[in-house]
């Protein structure tokens, strides 16, 4: 299996969390599974923790961590994460429960829900942008009498 991940530009190595939660730049980063930048990738992704985009992707992304688009890549596809950064362009609709982050060459034509969101000067979005703050978990209390 991890070979088949090889050839097709994936890696299973670590998880690609930072210590801060912090989302760093798009870029070839060491652990996360990634479509290479020469690649074409269509399909279904899903499951727990980061995944990259360097190259083509269309399709759907269900992760529980952060997806990364890096500067060069096209992404057609909905994207279900718990955060989103953008340096490619981006077609789709997009879901994140903690923030999107569009870079400067980031291009985004959509709709997004979020709960934080920043867009760099030079990144374009076009679309809708729905932003909201998580519910802040109440804690529980004895019942009135």
């Amino acid at each position: 299996m991890r070979s088949a991940l090889g050839y097709f530009g994936l890696s299973s190595a670590g998880d690609g969390h930072s210590e801060r939660g912090a989302i760093a730049a798009p870029r070839n980063l060491p652990g996360v599974p990634a479509v290479a930048s020469r690649l074409v990738l269509r399909g279904e992704v899903s499951g727990e923790g980061d995944f990259q985009i360097l190259g083509k992707f269309e399709g759907e992304i269900n992760v529980s961590g952060k997806v990364f688009v890096g500067e060069g890549a096209e992404v057609d596809a909905n994207i279900n994460a718990a955060a989103i950064q953008i340096g490619g362009v981006v077609r789709g609709n997009l879901s994140a429960t903690t923030r999107v982050e569009i870079l400067p060459s980031g291009v985004l034509t959509g709709t997004l829900k979020t709960g934080s969101f920043s867009a760099a000067d030079g990144a374009s979005v076009k679309g809708e942008i729905w932003v909201a703050r998580s519910a802040p978990s109440r804690p529980a209390s004895a019942s009135a009498s």
